[in-house]
């Protein structure tokens, strides 16, 4: 199911490059900028490239989320060197033998070093 979306975001990402294109720079969204001195079959065939250019928007957005609902979930990626590095990376270390620390008590002195005499 999640190729099957990919593919079809492809398809529709390439169609809508295509219906970018295609549009003259006088019409689509930028008609509310320009004087509008189109024939009626070019200004049908803006409204069609514009209208096909948001839908194939629209379109895109549904099915990018719709193929992040249908990823698959990553158990393993299939690399074995890859997960060995990540099986190494989130393994907790080994804990080193437990070293005594003495502990200072408040009438112990502490120690002279030769800068402090």
């Amino acid at each position: 199911m999640y190729t099957f979306l990919v593919i079809l975001i492809i398809i529709a990402s390439i169609l809508l490059i295509l219906a970018v294109l295609a549009q003259s720079p006088k019409s689509g969204m930028a008609a509310n900028f320009g004087a509008s001195n189109q024939v009626m079959g070019v200004r049908q065939t803006a409204n069609f490239l514009e209208k096909a250019s948001w839908y194939l928007a629209i379109g895109i957005v549904v099915l990018c989320i719709l193929s992040t609902v249908a990823m698959p979930s990553q158990q393993g990626s299939g690399d074995k060197a890859l997960d060995s590095l990540i099986e190494d990376v989130t393994a907790t270390p080994a804990m080193p033998d437990q070293v005594e620390v003495p502990a200072l008590t408040p009438d112990a002195e502490a120690p002279v070093t030769p800068e402090a005499e």
